[in-house]
């Protein structure tokens, strides 16, 4: 299975110009673009008066090298725009023809040749276009791009013959060949210096047949049999993880790393998406190779429907932002904000120092220094409320009754406003038992430093009327514990991590939490603590737990009355450590 497999596929398909030349000529199309006289229409083909022209000689050696004197002989209409010879070489001519010549060979779809695409197709339109003294049209061109027609001109060139009706269209001649403006994903194709994006975006593309948009021809052994077949152009990881920047209707900023930048990162990156050995290694490869590279390029796309000249310069919201409303469901917290950028054009902003690029759909906007930071994209912070059962995976054993109890905040409440969703989870164990339970973690990233926080609170704010004894502070110790190459994890406490705030190389006396009375505690209870393998990207569980043990002793609960053994947790933070 390739590499591309492994990542989620979302279905979106982009129409291949030419394929067979699949589309219905019809004589309503004629009437709705040019109804001349009868008897001002030729009664040769477009082919036959294109080949019988010797001004167009070179221009009919490239369309008869590259098949489409077949199409421009047929029943489809077209309109024409052919460069006389005065303006278009016989050495340019066959260079193009050589171009075609040796993609081909190269096995290059007729869609993808370069010769096709960027001439043939350039000069060629679907139907019948006239001009008269004061039009000015956009045309379609058959490769998707957009021309400009006027009475006297056509993408800038003038019109030396123009509304020469033929059977299947009419013919214009003009003094130059028209340009080629490739969009923003083929010029990722063409600069030497994106190469190494190119390569990977472009190896998601692929090609099916589209049944409903070809022409059968009839039923041959039982199968349907096409006259004409149409593909269809898929990228559906370009347009899931990046945008639709293969879209001529489309209008991108795209901040692309050259290769200098992609020989930086990619490895660096790679190190965050290691995987244990219950992942074959051809999986595991193919999801690192993929992993690191989209987490280079997540958030490098800036649609300009959404970022007006106004906007974007204090703020540029990238295609994989969500609006504030929305941060709170997707983040956990209004105050993320990732894959949008503040300030973009200062100094060290997103835009800042890029070499830029018109293309046809916006501009390429090459960047040999990368200022977006990993932690304003995929490294984000996970806010995990401690009343989320789910996180909850399991108790100690020896524990035998484990009550847990979510409870509420009234807004009436002093502590409301300190509460996370006004909702906490609160563990009592009963007897002498002191509590063990192990919260799952979400996905962290493998050889990621993150650094976590525990939020406790008082029995006061579930019950204004708390009894002395739930009033009590609490003390409790930390671990964590994560897979082994295995894939297994230990129930081994020695093999866990003991949590200290710090280096971690505390002893168990000294790595011991404190709660206060009354009080809405916050405790950094890791910094900088890494995981060496990650569950991202296979559709299994994490693999990486917090474990919390209450640790009062039997007379400091009995007799000193100084402690319960009560947790009460509101949340836990784990933030991407800034290094």
């Amino acid at each position: 299975m390739s590499k591309r497999n492994y990542i989620f596929k979302a279905l979106l398909l982009v129409a291949v110009p030419f394929a067979g030349l699949a589309f219905s000529a019809c004589s309503d199309e004629w009437d709705d673009h040019y109804n001349p006289d009868e008897s001002q229409i030729s009664g040769e083909s477009l082919w036959q008066a294109i080949e019988g022209n010797p001004e167009l000689s070179n221009f009919a050696n490239v369309v008869k090298a590259t098949g489409y004197d077949k199409a421009l002989g047929g029943s489809q209409s077209f309109s024409v725009f052919a460069p006389v010879n005065d303006d278009f070489t016989a050495e340019q001519a066959q260079k193009l023809i050589d171009t075609y010549q040796k993609e081909k060979s190269a096995g290059t779809r007729n869609n993808d040749n370069s010769t096709i695409k960027e001439f043939i197709q350039n000069h060629i339109a679907l139907y019948n276009h006239s001009v008269s003294t004061e039009s000015t049209d956009s045309l379609t061109m058959m490769n998707g791009k957009y021309q400009v027609l006027s009475s006297n001109s056509f993408a800038g060139h003038n019109l030396l013959s123009k509304n020469q009706a033929y059977a299947n269209g009419i013919l214009y001649t003009i003094d130059g060949e028209a340009s080629y403006l490739p969009n923003v994903f083929e010029y990722l194709n063409k600069d030497a210096e994106l190469d190494s994006v190119a390569k990977f975006l472009y190896s998601y593309n692929k090609y099916e047949f589209d049944a409903s948009k070809s022409v059968a021809g009839g039923i041959v052994d039982g199968k349907t049999v096409y006259l004409d077949s149409v593909v269809e152009l898929q990228n559906d990881e370009l347009h899931r993880y990046i945008g639709q920047l293969d879209s001529e209707d489309s209008a991108y900023w795209v901040v692309a790393p050259t290769n200098e930048v992609w020989n930086k990162y990619v490895p660096q990156f790679e190190k965050y998406f290691t995987y244990d050995k219950t992942i074959s290694k051809h999986e595991a490869d193919s999801l690192t190779w993929a992993n690191a590279r989209f987490a280079l390029l997540r958030g490098v796309a800036f649609s300009r429907t959404l970022n007006t000249d106004a906007s974007i310069r204090d703020s540029a919201m990238s295609t994989l932002a969500v609006g504030y409303d929305a941060r709170y469901f997707f983040y956990g917290s209004y105050k993320a904000h990732y894959y949008q950028y503040n300030k973009p054009f200062e100094a060290g902003g997103v835009f800042n120092g890029t070499t830029n690029v018109t293309c046809s759909n916006g501009q390429v906007m090459k960047a040999n220094h990368w200022n977006i930071k990993p932690t304003e994209t995929f490294l984000q912070t996970q806010y995990l409320q401690g009343e989320d059962g789910d996180r909850i995976d399991s108790v100690d054993k020896a524990t035998t009754n484990y009550p847990l109890t979510i409870r509420r905040v009234l807004s009436s409440n002093p502590y409301w406003k300190y509460v996370k969703d006004s909702k906490y989870a609160e563990i009592t164990p009963t007897g002498s038992q002191n509590v063990k339970a192990y919260f799952s973690l979400p996905n962290l990233l493998s050889n990621v430093g993150y650094d976590i926080y525990v939020v406790t609170v008082p029995a006061l704010a579930g019950d204004t009327l708390a009894s002395d004894f739930e009033r009590r502070p609490t003390k409790f110790r930390v671990y964590l514990r994560h897979q082994k190459e295995d894939g297994t994890m230990s129930d081994v406490e020695s093999n866990w991590t003991l949590l200290d705030g710090k280096d971690n190389n505390s002893s168990l006396s000294q790595a011991v939490w404190t709660t206060t009375a009354d009080k809405v505690n916050v405790f950094k209870i890791a910094d900088n603590i890494t995981v060496p393998y990650t569950t991202y990207g296979t559709g299994k569980a994490p693999k990486v737990e917090l474990v919390f043990q209450t640790t009062p002793l039997n007379s400091e609960v009995n007799r000193r009355k100084t402690f319960n053994r009560i947790l009460r947790i509101d949340e836990i933070v784990v933030v991407p450590h800034e290094n």
